[in-house]
């Protein structure tokens, strides 16, 4: 009896192993699709012209830019000058785009680039200073910190260009 009912046992796992290699095999090779009717009209691109935009560069509206220094050492204001006057009789606003130069005319237009990381902000020369002789131009602390590679420094190494008409 034992026999009989191994020899049955075997047969059924072989019966079930062919059936899921049959199945395995049917996954494997392709469905034979059915014929579809290609459609026979033409697809056509849509060409979509849009009228020649003339952008405004920086040169445009402020004016040539001329070199005037490479190396130059930057630092911004201290919190303590926000709304006192300044050289030129405006407010300090440390908020505003603006620096300090010792030459520059008020109402210049200056480039300022961080070297270390290639940032620039346009600021307005509109006070003196600063009055430290290893630094050249003061900028605003809204103007420095935006170009500011790292936040917690206070001084940069930048490049200052100028506005001519």
């Amino acid at each position: 009896m034992r026999k009989s009912i191994t020899a049955l046992c075997l047969f059924a796992i072989v019966a079930l192993v062919s059936s899921q290699s049959q199945i395995i095999n049917n996954q494997k090779t392709p469905i034979q699709k059915t014929a579809v009717p290609k459609d026979t009209v033409k697809k056509t691109k849509v060409i979509v012209l849009q009228p020649e935009i003339k952008k405004d560069t920086i040169e445009e509206k402020m004016g040539k830019l001329v070199p005037y220094k490479k190396g130059a050492h930057a630092s911004y204001y201290a919190d303590k000058f926000h709304g006192r006057r300044t050289a030129s009789g405006a407010l300090f606003d440390m908020n505003k785009y603006t620096a300090a130069h010792k030459k520059f005319p008020f109402g210049t237009k200056l480039r300022v680039t961080n070297e270390a990381n290639g940032e620039s902000v346009i600021v307005e020369v509109t006070d003196r200073g600063p009055f430290v002789r290893s630094r050249d131009i003061d900028l605003s602390k809204r103007a420095f910190m935006e170009i500011a590679k790292n936040k917690g420094v206070g001084v940069m190494t930048v490049s200052i260009e100028v506005f001519t008409k």
